[in-house]
């Protein structure tokens, strides 16, 4: 175990402190923390506390609270249904997070982003499946429309006072980007008769663009108004949605798909049809020196991709190439139905080629990938971080995370190489890892993914692990290259969308759907965040304590 210890080490790529200070790119961009300048550590005194600093090590529980290790506590800040002004509550199942301060000098004060991921009608609009053979005949407008307006997304003022964040209720900027919300295309050719469509959904995750903005990413779609499917003579056919929201609108499926920008002081999105339409699990984000972007972001589905997208002008999400990547080859496959004779015999332009990106892909002989989701740029080595989640189809069960390094570290690059960083399991502690984030000092934090059906149940793989968790890898000190579990979700939650506050101080972490295997909504299997009403929320917390503090600090003992 040392031998591997020693080895993960090395893999994960080290730097002289000089080079561990988080990059410009990653400081304007704002990967998964929005830092403020750090002028590190001096005092011999503290120096010497660091070196005996121990991170311990959470047990693995199955306990309906949100459990943390020694050192670190939280509180929450917004959950489902709170008032965020005298109009709008704040929205059902929060994933992602992301936080822009109003003023770079006061990183206490700021816009929280919060995505909506989707909904379980037995909470958000009294209807339950199980009480009908035919569900969808025994729908009503009202209850969709309850749906509806709690995915999307939250913009919301958050302040720290007190060592405490709280929201700022009714202030001019908090708002609601629903289902039903205006949102154009950022596209020359309308889609399906529009350039302008209604609503964003299946909020997964997401980032932020190097000119300040919300990023947010449409997952799961079709589980909304369903799906277009095509056969071997390209003839298009309905695939009905989970929801049954077509029932109710007719908003076509080739609306939704799609990465969403979000202007965090006006509220106005538009939607990036050139990266690509798929179950996008985030949109990460890299500004070249000639302000050029590229932007990666994966495909979470069994045995789907990997893409990038390269701009070809100044701060552009939509002049530009879209790439899937070849990871056996290490090679990114050009998108462009111009140039791909193989693409202009199955598709009539380039629209209809990013509209069924999954196929151009396929027809391309993109690398099939195990549900590939969060993408992180490691701030030390400027390494491309994947993870992929699992595909119980091909018998992974728990998942790895994938190293990408850009040929000669450019990321405009077109060629790569690809490996396995790390892979999940009860050997390194952990299973099904989802989100990523680097802190200041270049650790890594990982949440897991374990679905709600499958966690402490004798009969599956995930028993050792029980509730879904949020880990560390430190990169500094004595516990160098330990996966280490720091946080145990409540019962069927997992713990999703982790950000750093500019100052390292505080994680914001999304605790999403607690209580989600429930039937009863009398009998919850969840009741966090014990209000007085027993209904399990979601909830977006902040953690904080000194084991934070200190991991961020630890990188100045390679000095």
């Amino acid at each position: 175990m040392e031998y591997n210890r020693r080895k993960f080490i090395s893999f994960l790529g080290k730097a002289g402190i000089g080079l561990a200070i988080v990059p410009p790119f990653l400081t304007s961009c704002g990967n998964t923390t929005t830092p403020s300048k750090n002028k590190g550590v001096t005092d011999a005194g503290y120096l010497e506390k660091l070196k005996n600093f121990e991170l311990k090590d959470l047990l693995a529980s199955d306990k309906d609270d949100l459990l943390l290790t020694e050192g670190l506590n939280y509180h929450p800040v917004v959950k489902w249904g709170d008032a965020i002004s005298d109009n709008d509550t704040f929205g059902f199942n929060n994933d992602f997070t992301c936080f822009i301060p109003l003023d770079e000098n006061n990183p206490k004060d700021g816009l929280l982003w919060v995505n909506h991921e989707y909904i379980n009608p037995l909470f958000v609009s009294d209807f339950n499946y199980r009480d009908y053979d035919n569900p969808a005949e025994h729908r009503t407008i009202d209850q969709v429309d309850k749906e509806m307006y709690n995915v999307g997304g939250t913009i919301v003022r958050v302040r720290e006072e007190n060592g405490q964040w709280k929201v700022v209720k009714n202030d001019p900027l908090n708002r609601r980007i629903t289902a039903q919300t205006d949102i154009k295309l950022n596209w020359d050719s309308p889609i399906k008769g529009t350039s302008t469509v209604k609503g964003t959904l299946a909020n997964c995750s997401g980032g932020i663009t190097p000119w300040k903005t919300f990023i947010t990413c449409e997952e799961n779609y079709d589980g909304f108004f369903g799906e277009t499917k095509y056969d071997e003579n390209n003839k298009a056919t309905h695939r009905p949605s989970r929801y049954g929201w077509e029932k109710f609108y007719e908003y076509p499926p080739e609306h939704y798909g799609w990465v969403v920008e979000i202007d965090p002081r006006t509220g106005a999105a538009q939607k990036h049809i050139a990266l690509g339409r798929f179950a996008h699990e985030c949109c990460t984000l890299y500004e070249l020196e000639d302000k050029r972007v590229v932007a990666y972001t994966g495909d979470d589905k069994n045995s789907e991709h990997l893409y990038k997208f390269i701009s070809s002008k100044p701060g552009s999400l939509k002049e530009g190439t879209l790439y899937v990547a070849d990871t056996e080859n290490g090679k990114w496959l050009s998108l462009d139905w111009e140039n791909q004779p193989v693409l202009k015999e199955k598709f009539k332009d380039q629209t209809e080629v990013l509209i069924r990106a999954r196929e151009a892909a396929k027809l391309l002989g993109a690398t099939e990938l195990n549900r590939p989701e969060d993408i992180e740029i490691d701030p030390v080595t400027g390494h491309i971080f994947l993870t992929l989640t699992n595909n119980k189809d091909k018998g992974d069960f728990h998942g790895s995370i994938m190293k990408i390094e850009e040929t000669n570290g450019a990321f405009d690059a077109l060629t790569f190489k690809a490996s396995t960083y790390i892979a999940g399991g009860e050997e390194n502690g952990f299973s099904c890892p989802d989100n990523l984030a680097f802190d200041m000092a270049g650790n890594l934090w990982i949440t897991s993914d374990m679905s709600g059906s499958s966690m402490n149940r004798k009969d599956k793989p995930y028993m050792p692990f029980k509730n879904n968790s949020l880990f560390v890898i430190p990169r500094y000190g004595k516990d160098a290259g330990k996966v280490i579990r720091v946080a145990s979700a409540p019962k069927d939650a997992e713990l999703t969308g982790p950000w750093f506050s500019p100052d390292g101080k505080t994680l914001f972490l999304s605790v999403q759907h607690p209580g989600e295997q429930t039937k009863d909504i009398k009998n919850p299997t969840s009741t966090w965040p014990f209000d007085k009403d027993n209904i399990p929320k979601s909830a977006v917390v902040a953690i904080q304590g000194e084991v934070i503090e200190k991991m961020n600090k630890l990188r100045a003992l390679e000095a």
